[in-house]
C-alpha cells in the first residue's frame, strides 16, 4: 500500500479509485432515496425533516472513506434533472418543517447541481422553514449567498465534513482541505447569516484506538467554536474498497455500536446548551454488537438524539445484563469475527 501521508493527490486518487467496486445504476431524473425523520430543535421539541438524496455527478474529491459515489452519475448532471428529482420526492413525502438536499458531494459544484437549476430548486423549497445542503469548504462562497437569496424565506444551512481536526489524518483521507479551510468557510457562512453543521467521523482511519476519543472531543469543540449549530457523528462504514484494504493492513478498525455510544456520550458532554449533537443511525444494524442487545441500544441512541442527553443503558431483553465493559469485549469479538481474512 502507498504511503498516503506523503503521496500526492493524484496518487491518493488512484489508490481510492483502483479499489472501488462497481457503482449502482442511477437515473438522473430520480433521487436515490427520500424519507422523513424527526430531529430535535435547539430549544426543545422536534421538527420533521424531509431528506432527499439527490442523484448527480460524482464529487470531484475522492475521499478515502466515502461510499456515496455508488449512487452518482459518471458525467455532469443534466439541467432540469435535480428539480425533477425534488418534485418527485416531495409529491410522495408527508409534510415536513425542514428540507435536506444531500447530494453525495457539494451542492455548489456546478457539474453536480447546475447553477441554472438553483431558482427552480429554491421555488420548490419555499414551504419549508430551513433548507440544508452539503458543500466542501473550497466551494463555499458567493454561490451560497446567491442561493440563500433565491430561497426568499427559508433559512439556508450548509453542512460541511470536517471529519476530524487532525491535520495529518485529513491529508491521508484525501479530503483536499485543512482545518483552516473549514474554519475560513465557517467564518464566511456565519458572517452572512448562513447556518452551519459539521460531519465528524466515528472510527477515524489511521488513528490509534487510544487517541480516538481525544481527537473526537477536539473536533466537536472546534465545530462549535466555529459556529456550527449541529454536529453529526457518522460511523465510518466499510464497503468502498479502500477501507477494506486499510482494515487488512491494520490502519482501520470499523467502529462498533459501543464505539458510537461512547462517542455520542462524549460529544453530548461537550455540547453548549443551544447546540445539537446527533448520532447518525443510518445502517446502524451493520455495526458490530451483541444481537441480544442491539435493537434496544439503537433505540436508546434514537432517544438520546431527541432529548440531547445521555440515557441509561437499557436492560438486555434476553436478560444477559451486559455491563459496558462486557459490551466492549463482546463488540470486539463481533468485529474480529467479521474481519476479512
Amino acid at each position: 500500500m502507498i504511503d498516503l501521508g506523503t503521496a500526492d493527490r493524484e496518487a491518493r486518487d488512484a489508490f481510492v479509485l483502483g479499489l472501488r467496486p462497481p457503482r449502482n445504476a442511477a437515473n438522473p431524473f430520480r433521487p436515490s432515496g427520500f424519507f422523513v425523520e424527526e430531529e430535535p430543535r435547539p430549544g426543545g421539541g422536534t421538527e420533521r425533516v424531509a431528506t432527499v438524496l439527490l442523484t448527480n455527478r460524482e464529487c470531484p474529491w475522492r475521499c478515502l472513506m466515502c461510499d456515496l459515489w455508488k449512487n452518482t452519475l459518471e458525467g455532469p448532471t443534466p439541467t432540469g434533472a435535480v428539480p425533477e428529482q425534488i418534485r418527485f420526492a416531495l409529491q410522495r413525502l408527508p409534510r415536513a418543517d425542514v428540507l435536506k438536499l444531500y447530494n453525495a458531494g457539494s451542492f455548489f459544484d456546478r457539474a453536480s447541481i447546475p447553477k441554472e437549476d438553483h431558482a427552480a430548486i429554491a421555488s420548490l423549497a419555499r414551504g419549508f422553514a430551513r433548507v440544508v445542503v452539503e458543500s466542501h469548504p473550497a466551494l463555499v462562497g458567493d454561490a451560497c449567498l446567491h442561493f440563500r437569496d433565491l430561497l426568499a424565506g427559508p433559512e439556508l444551512e450548509v453542512a460541511m465534513g470536517l471529519e476530524t481536526a487532525n491535520e495529518e489524518i485529513l491529508r491521508k483521507l484525501n479530503k483536499g482541505m485543512t482545518v483552516g479551510d473549514f474554519e475560513n468557510a465557517a467564518r464566511f457562512l456565519r458572517a452572512h447569516d448562513v447556518r452551519l453543521r459539521s460531519f465528524l467521523l466515528v472510527g477515524v482511519p489511521f488513528l490509534p484506538r487510544a487517541e480516538q476519543a481525544e481527537w473526537l472531543r477536539r473536533s466537536v469543540e472546534i465545530s462549535f467554536e466555529r459556529g456550527c449549530g449541529v454536529v453529526s457523528l457518522i460511523p465510518t462504514r466499510l464497503g468502498n474498497g479502500a477501507l477494506e484494504e486499510l482494515q487488512r493492513s491494520g490502519h482501520f478498525e470499523p467502529p462498533s455500536l459501543l464505539t458510537l455510544e461512547e462517542s455520542f456520550a462524549l460529544a453530548l458532554a461537550s455540547r453548549p446548551p443551544d447546540r445539537l449533537v446527533l448520532a447518525d443511525l443510518w445502517d446502524t444494524d451493520s455495526l458490530a454488537a451483541p444481537a441480544c442487545c442491539r435493537a434496544a441500544r439503537i433505540e436508546r441512541l434514537r432517544s438520546m438524539n431527541t432529548f440531547q442527553r445521555s440515557l441509561p443503558l437499557p436492560p438486555c431483553p434476553s436478560g444477559c445484563h451486559h455491563s459496558l465493559k462486557e459490551l466492549a469485549e463482546v463488540s470486539a469479538s463481533c468485529a474480529t469475527s467479521s474481519a476479512p481474512a
